[in-house]
């Protein structure tokens, strides 16, 4: 499922099929370290631009139609890697909602981070309790930023709850599911990945059990708002039967 980058003249863009949550797409925003190596930078410019990229994406997103947008940015593996540069990723997403939570008022986008958050600095947990508390309201996005995240863990901590409900079924464990991920969550529509890898590396896997995936080569800092609406098109052209036969089946 490997989409070719290319150049598209500008069109209107079939409106894609999503659930009746509204379209939810997912990013794994991947290749920002090794974007800044290729260019003799220290791996925290990669970080740094691949924050740029997230903001015209995230500004872009209502208006392509996007209801919920998941984006990637620090995965509870990724403690393995240096200190220095796990404390910049940090560093960056503090500095992010210093700076953009009054925007996320003015364009409606309501703001959570899904994730754990014992491992994180007082200061951003701080950061990260006020800018959801002043963007609860939002209706117009929900942007939803994994910091710390990993699916087995959310899935561990649904299931320890689960444990005490009496109706099980598969939607009462995804309700409690949502309320661990504090905000609520969606299926997922389309996942894309950027930075040439292909798999889901523990993200979103409940959520992502009928998604269609792009995977690009592209690492995350040169994402393009084109990038995202070759994507859609392609997601929108997908017949997605969720187990059912294809229409030209059905008779």
């Amino acid at each position: 499922m490997l989409v070719q980058q290319q150049t598209i003249k500008k069109h209107t863009l079939k409106t894609p099929v999503a659930t009746e949550h509204g379209l939810h797409v997912a990013i794994i925003c991947d290749g920002n370290g090794r974007w800044a190596t290729s260019r003799a930078l220290p791996r925290s410019a990669g970080h740094r631009a691949g924050a740029r990229t997230a903001q015209e994406i995230i500004r872009m997103a209502p208006k392509l139609g996007i209801q919920t947008l998941s984006l990637f940015t620090l995965s509870s593996a990724n403690w393995q890697r240096p200190e220095a540069e796990v404390n910049a990723i940090l560093r960056i997403l503090h500095e992010y909602l210093l700076a953009e939570t009054r925007h996320c008022i003015a364009e409606g986008i309501r703001l959570n981070v899904i994730g754990r958050r014992d491992r994180l600095p007082a200061t951003l947990r701080e950061a990260v309790a006020e800018a959801e508390t002043a963007t609860a309201n939002g209706r117009t996005l929900h942007l939803r930023l994994a910091v710390d995240y990993s699916a087995r863990y959310s899935l561990f901590q649904a299931a320890s709850k689960f444990y005490k409900v009496t109706e099980l079924s598969s939607e009462a464990f995804g309700s409690v599911l949502a309320e661990v991920l504090r905000g609520g969550s969606t299926d997922v529509d389309l996942l894309i990945r950027t930075g040439g890898e292909q798999r889901l590396s523990d993200f979103l896997l409940w959520e992502c059990a009928f998604a269609e995936f792009v995977f690009l080569e592209k690492r995350w800092p040169d994402f393009t708002v084109t990038d995202l609406r070759t994507a859609l098109a392609e997601f929108a052209k997908r017949e997605r039967t969720r187990g059912g036969l294809p229409r030209e089946c059905v008779t």
